[in-house]
């Protein structure tokens, strides 16, 4: 045997065991055994924004946001309090994230191609079907967006939102006077003090602005959408597994509703002799397994939080102080456009 051929033989020979290596590898290997040995999960979420992450003066974090983190934390940990929270600016959330300051961002981040392709990020499916909308003061005597000509707008710097504004006014032949901001906080701060006429960003978020303001009868949400804005958790794309855990976590909430599964009657759930109610408990399947969770772990996120109409409802729908619509968020078999794959 010749000395090449012997050398081409030992690197065949270790790149094959570094193959079996990586096939016996747990599924979970990598940020889901990271949250796992920690023993909490790393959130990240906004400043505070009303019902999606709000922080209240004893520093309980609750919102539509947090409760996929909880639900996340009680099908990985078994416990929905076992989460860390990180309240990111626009700017900072996607560095932090790829830097591992986070395990995932759950923070209202708007799903797009340029943020997967050229960040190195994954959103794991959609949780809330948003767009970009105006509020804006009742003074104006405007009933739509066509109407914004020459307005004063306050928006935040680099986001989805900025550079729709601009597709926006170009595609109607309007003009306006933007005015940028670093984060959240200052646009609506300049917007509350009249430093602009309108304050635009995803109109889920502008009607909890709305409610911040001294006198909110003052401002309304226009009724437009100019974009589409789908809002899903966000991972790093170079784990495949944890992405695969987050995003069936989402869709386990999602089929919890369209089976009629609640945090009230998880119980009679784990009784049910239907096979789809089965696989979804964890009775059939094997899913967790190969999830790397427990067999239970959907009935852990659903006991926790309660399935996706609960935690929109507590949050954001009519039994929240925003009283939002659910629209496009309403499941796909009742006029809405949500919709997950099957747990099968």
């Amino acid at each position: 045997m010749s000395k090449d051929s012997s050398v081409r033989q030992r690197c065949f020979g270790i790149a094959a065991a570094a193959l079996a290596l990586a096939w016996t590898m747990p599924a979970g290997a990598g940020t889901l055994e990271t949250v796992k040995q920690r023993g909490t999960l790393a959130c990240g979420v906004s400043e505070g924004l009303n019902g999606f992450s709000d922080k209240d003066a004893q520093g309980k974090w609750s919102g539509f946001d947090v409760d996929f983190c909880r639900a996340l934390a009680a099908a990985v940990l078994g416990d929905p309090q076992k989460v860390s929270f990180t309240p990111l600016s626009a700017s900072e959330r996607f560095n932090a994230l790829k830097a591992a300051k986070v395990d995932l961002l759950s923070r209202n981040s708007t799903w797009t191609l340029g943020r997967e392709a050229e960040l190195g990020l994954a959103f794991a499916g959609i949780t809330y079907h948003d767009g970009q909308g105006f509020l804006v003061k009742r003074s104006l005597r405007v009933d739509g967006a066509l109407a914004l000509d020459k307005a004063k707008i306050c928006v935040e710097a680099g986001t989805t939102s900025q550079f729709n504004l601009g597709d926006f006014f170009r595609a109607n032949s309007l003009t306006y006077e933007e005015k940028v901001y670093p984060g959240a906080a200052e646009a609506f701060a300049a917007f509350e003090s009249g430093q602009c006429d309108v304050l635009t960003r995803d109109q889920s978020a502008l009607y909890g602005e709305r409610l911040r303001l001294a006198k909110p009868a003052e401002a309304m949400v226009l009724p437009d959408v100019i974009s589409k804005e789908p809002l899903g958790p966000v991972v790093r794309s170079d784990d495949f597994a944890w992405f695969t855990v987050v995003k069936w976590v989402n869709f386990a909430l999602i089929n919890a509703e369209e089976l009629g599964i609640s945090a009230s009657n998880i119980e009679e759930a784990l009784k049910s002799q239907k096979p789809d109610v089965r696989r979804f408990t964890g009775v059939e399947g094997g899913f967790g397994k190969a999830l790397g969770l427990d067999p239970d772990w959907a009935v852990k996120a659903v006991r926790a939080t309660g399935s996706y109409a609960e935690i929109y409802e507590r949050n954001l729908g009519t039994s929240s102080k925003l009283a939002i619509p659910r629209s496009l968020n309403q499941l796909w078999n009742m006029g809405g456009v949500l919709y997950a794959p099957p747990l099968r």
